[in-house]
């Protein structure tokens, strides 16, 4: 796990400059770092190193391929490596290697087989800059499901790319301003959905996305090597024949010989164990695959609505791992907040950030690779949101739905007028044309969204683009939006920056590609049924913990925001934040929105996601913003 940086056309200062951009992110990679220049300094590379595999500097980047004609600078793992390395030196690409590494078969790999066929082979998590010396062509490569982070774009007349947002608004003479057009969607989800990004002229490479810029680097164009949306297809048409047994006992073998690569390590590694069905199954493979105790790290809280500490400490015991939890205080996750802009380097509101923030700094002390549970939600439908929508479209689909528009548009255009502005806005769902439609219109379902943001246009998403209907069954459509967006954009960026802040690395076998291709083949029923999802997936715990030992409702990885909130300390902070002439002055707010929206909690003691979604927006601005005009 790294982190990576470069640029083109930056010839001036290029040492200089590339020396911040590796300093911004040295979280990433505190064992080493590497600086690769072309002649004539037009094009440069950097990289920081957290050392996994092959921790002598044999394995350093950024790394040349044997014949000099490719330089890669690359964050991630590729699990599969030994065969692709067999597969090599089979067919005489490799005859013989300089380290023991999987950055130098990577890099060969995509030499000799081409960059499209080679990283098709690849299973793992990575986002790859591939420099061809000969051709003066720059390559940028993210994964299948976008675990690993990479930004590109434009910051005056050179093309610029790196790990972090950060790092690209760190350099001298960044001005790029703020892209207002994505703050309603940022005031909407809490994150600001790929491929935008907090500034204008700077983007993210969306997950399966490759990019190709050559020389004068004035241009670029981004085609797709990999796609969810396919997978999902291809898997829908072609579904599983077996029995739900035999899927069961197929998903096990899978995930076993996913997390046997993954965990591959030169280095200590263990586990978040959170007691929800997802990280328990992960800890318990790996504890069946292990010839000692597991190393598994729980956060508690002391306030019982939160905490799952005690019910993970009884899964631990029952696995024989070796587990270790930590009952932080609530001083502890406050002093949190003021490092959150710096970690993500652009708004970002998920309060979760907290806890799995804390979870990694607890098991950084005690090795240097964690496996997660991340995935099993958007893949096998346990999202209790799914339920909730089934039943509301259950519901609103028994009325017509030309009757159905005409009472929203009455509601929503406020011509009843004695309406408060939680009806008004509820009437938003009536209009719904299919689930999707109902999943989308369920965000926009909050009193004052569309105040708060100063600019009225808004990006286009994931959320707001996709085809109605393209698989079959709603519930397939709404876990193939959530692995599209909300899992690359919130889950992903979440777990890769609090992990990677402390230096740490994170892996996530759930997405596999192959769990994730065997996933997508499997009916609904094998999902979801009898309104409780993760059906196949609870098949494969339940040979390893007692089912009654899961079976209770899930808590969640959260805390208490709303009620820290009501604390002087807390309050004084969000009062000043959301003061209504600092909002004026700054520009990108809407004043008065802000106002109504905080006196609502504040006088009235009404929560709304939003307003921590405000105070992120905000505080990211006072300590993060760089060369915007104010």
């Amino acid at each position: 796990m790294c982190g990576i940086a470069g640029f083109c056309n930056r010839r001036e200062n290029w040492e200089k400059e590339i020396a911040i951009m590796k300093a911004r992110m040295a979280h990433r990679g505190p064992d080493a770092e590497g600086t690769w220049a072309s002649e004539d300094a037009g094009v440069v590379l950097g990289h920081r190193r957290l050392a996994i595999l092959d921790l002598s500097p044999c394995g350093a980047q950024p790394m040349l391929s044997h014949s000099g004609r490719y330089v890669i600078a690359y964050n991630g793992e590729i699990y599969n490596y030994p065969e692709i390395r067999e597969k090599l030196r089979s067919e005489g690409h490799l005859p013989y290697q300089n380290s023991a590494s999987d950055t130098e078969v990577l890099l060969e790999a995509l030499e000799a087989y081409g960059v499209r066929e080679g990283i098709g082979l690849c299973k793992g998590m990575f986002a790859i800059a591939l420099y061809d010396t000969r051709e003066k062509e720059l390559w940028l490569l993210r994964d299948r499901v976008g675990e690993k982070p990479l930004y590109y774009g434009f910051v005056g007349d050179s093309f610029v790319f790196a790990s972090e947002i950060g790092c690209i608004a760190a350099l001298p003479g960044f001005r790029n301003p703020i892209n207002q057009s994505v703050l309603n969607l940022y005031m909407i989800y809490g994150y600001i959905p790929a491929p935008h990004s907090i500034y204008e002229g700077i983007y993210k490479l969306e997950p399966g996305k490759l990019l190709r810029t050559r020389a004068p680097f004035r241009e670029f164009a981004i085609e797709t090597w990999w796609s969810m949306a396919a997978v999902a297809r291809a898997g829908q048409a072609h579904p599983f024949a077996g029995s739900r047994q035999e899927a069961g006992e197929e998903l096990e073998r899978l995930l076993k010989n996913a997390i046997r690569g993954q965990m591959l390590s030169d280095v200590p590694l263990g586990a978040f164990l959170s007691a929800g069905i997802d990280s328990t199954t992960v800890v318990s493979l790996m504890q069946s695959l292990s010839d000692r105790p597991v190393k598994t790290f729980t956060i508690g809280m002391q306030d019982k609505e939160y905490d799952e500490a005690a019910l993970a400490r009884k899964i631990a015991a029952h696995l024989g791992t070796d587990h270790t939890d930590w009952y932080i205080s609530e001083k502890e996750a406050k002093e949190v907040l003021p490092k959150l802009p710096f970690l993500f380097g652009e708004p970002f509101a998920d309060s979760s950030q907290i806890p799995t923030y804390l979870v990694s700094q607890l098991t950084r002390k005690h090795v240097t690779v964690s496996l997660s549970g991340d995935g099993g939600d958007e893949l096998f439908c346990g999202y209790r949101v799914y339920p909730h929508i089934f039943h509301k479209w259950e519901r609103i689909q028994r009325a017509p739905l030309l009757l159905r528009r005409c009472v929203s548009r009455l509601m929503t255009e406020e011509i009843l007028t004695t309406q408060k502005k939680e009806t008004v806005t509820r009437g938003l769902l009536l209009g719904a044309k299919n689930p999707e439609d109902l999943y989308r219109l369920s965000d926009l379902a909050e009193p004052f969204l569309g105040e708060l943001a100063k600019e009225r246009k808004t990006a286009g998403c994931v959320m707001t683009e996709y085809e109605s209907g393209f698989l079959p069954g709603a519930g397939n459509n709404l876990m193939l939006i959530d692995l599209l967006m909300y899992h690359p954009d919130d889950i992903l960026v979440k777990v890769d920056r609090t992990a990677m802040a402390v230096s740490l690395e994170s892996r996530v076998p759930l997405l596999d590609r192959d769990v994730v291709e065997f996933a997508w083949t499997l009916p609904f029923s094998m999902k979801y049924a009898d309104g409780t999802g993760k059906q196949v997936l609870r098949d494969v715990l339940y040979r390893y913990v007692p089912k009654e030992l899961m079976d209770r409702p899930k808590k969640g990885f959260s805390v208490p925001i709303s009620r820290w909130l009501k604390e002087p300390e807390l309050y004084e902070w969000a009062q000043s934040l959301l003061d209504r002439d600092k909002i004026r002055r700054e520009g990108y707010l809407d004043p008065d929105g802000v106002k109504r929206l905080w006196e609502d909690f504040a006088q009235r003691g009404i929560w709304r996601k939003q307003i921590w979604h405000l105070l992120q927006f905000e505080e990211w601005l006072a300590r993060e913003a760089r060369g915007v005009s104010r």
